[in-house]
């Protein structure tokens, strides 16, 4: 009788046990099954450093037909890449990682044009494309020149004080033309004194904050191309009247701008928010943006505008005018534009915000064609040092370009370089922590050491 109900007992408990290991194995089984489907992770880093940009989710998580990544390196150095590239291959059914060890494999390195190792090819409906380098931005660019196929031109008016695309200075546009190529845009200088029309293979055209005065023939050549469909961008600041070189008011231009419903007024916008980002009171600081394509997705980000002029929005012929974004509730705007010495106080002084960013439509009677304009109150918001500054800046040019381009599913939030996180303290600062660190911490040891001592003795 004790036997039978041992082995009863002992039955009863082997039977837990196997539904108990049965439990744990199936819990585990469909744990990792939904960690291989579903592959989620959480960056706390400041700039999102280990996270893919909402460009590269909205490209690669939308692709329409396969793709495949292949990596050529050697084995020992795939591990390092793995990070990168399974991010990606998580954004996508679609996307597929292959790895090609050029030690073993070299007659594959040699038919895809692979000369050196660490390097990345794209292929995406029959296009290829190599990264220009191994990071979130060579990669995202290929597949950007896999999807687009062909190459659009972005034409930089030149001949009148304008920015240059080729200056890598604090003044030039060397980032944004590199921005630019990254979306698959080539980009060239256009003199319309010299050409007297903009050539048909511009995309888009950009007037890049002009200091001397446009002749009429030039300003009759943006707007024959602008009214027949093409695109252009004009970044105007401030006609300041001091300095070593004034900026002119260019009359002929702001007057097409009028007649297409901008006007840019003649006064400077002031912002003491910009004092307090470490910019000065000269930039006027934006956070807030309409629900235009260009701006839609910027919420949160922050982008200024130095030595700006308000813009007034009205209605013109045969377009449609919407307002991009405006400066802070704090800014203001004086018409004095001779000195750099500004009364806070007068009474003449007009109160923000200020409308300093619109796009428009120019309504072509030809099917299916259509011109557009975007009209910025600053001409250098969009230079190196800006765009290095405020990375929106870098944004929202490149996404003003792809809207006059008609690319707009290349609008979005673009990879950002990492952080240089460091800590920037004064003389007194630096006083402070070494005397801390050096007297104070080492005195409070010993002070605890002869203080239990004395207790135990």
């Amino acid at each position: 009788m004790a036997s039978q109900w041992l082995k009863a007992r002992q039955t009863k408990y082997a039977g837990f046990a196997t539904v108990y290991i049965v439990v744990v194995l199936a819990v585990v089984v469909v744990a990792n099954v939904l960690a291989d489907r579903y592959n989620k992770s959480y960056d706390s880093t400041s700039n999102k450093r280990y996270s893919l940009s909402e460009e590269t989710q909205k490209i690669v998580g939308g692709l329409k037909q396969d793709a495949t990544i292949t990596y050529f390196n050697v084995s020992a150095n795939f591990g390092q890449a793995r990070d990168l590239l399974d991010e990606y291959a998580n954004l996508s059914p679609k996307v597929t990682v292959k790895y090609v060890d050029v030690d073993k494999d070299p007659e594959a390195a040699r038919a895809a044009g692979v000369d050196h190792i660490n390097t990345v090819i794209v292929t995406t409906d029959g296009r290829t494309n190599q990264a220009a380098h191994f990071d979130e931005q060579g990669i995202t660019g290929a597949f950007i020149r896999d999807i687009s196929g062909n190459v659009r031109s972005v034409c930089f008016v030149t001949g009148s004080g304008e920015h240059a695309i080729d200056d890598s200075g604090p003044d030039g546009l060397s980032d944004l033309k590199q921005a630019l190529s990254n979306d698959n845009y080539e980009t060239q200088g256009i003199n319309l004194v010299t050409n007297g029309t903009i050539p048909s293979s511009c995309t888009a055209v950009v007037v890049a904050g002009p200091t001397t005065n446009y002749l009429q023939p030039e300003v009759s050549a943006i707007k024959a191309y602008v009214e027949n469909g093409g695109r252009a961008m004009f970044m105007l600041g401030a006609p300041l009247q001091f300095g070593t070189q004034p900026i002119a008011s260019n009359d002929a231009l702001i007057s097409l701008l009028q007649s297409w419903g901008v006007t840019a007024d003649r006064d400077l916008v002031l912002d003491p928010l910009g004092q307090y980002v470490g910019l000065g009171a000269g930039v006027a600081m934006v956070q807030s943006y309409s629900s235009q394509t260009i701006v839609a997705n910027m919420r949160q980000i922050t982008t200024g505008f130095p030595d700006s002029r308000s813009l007034t929005l009205g209605t013109g012929a045969n377009v449609s005018v919407q307002k991009l974004f405006d400066s802070s509730d704090a800014s203001f705007a004086t018409t004095n534009l001779d000195s750099p010495r500004i009364n806070v106080k007068d009474p003449n002084n007009k109160r923000g915000p200020f409308v300093l960013g619109a796009a428009g439509t120019y309504n072509v009677d030809k099917p299916n064609k259509q011109g557009r304009f975007v009209v910025v109150g600053s001409s250098d918001w969009a230079t190196n040092k800006f765009v290095a500054a405020l990375n929106g800046n870098g944004d929202l040019a490149a996404n003003a370009i792809n809207w006059l381009c008609s690319d707009e599913e290349l609008i979005s939030i673009r990879p950002k370089p990492p952080a240089i996180q460091h800590i920037t303290m004064t003389a007194a600062q630096m006083t402070l922590v070494r005397v801390v660190s050096q007297f104070i911490l080492p005195l409070i040891v010993i002070i605890a050491g002869i203080v239990i001592w004395w207790k135990r003795r």
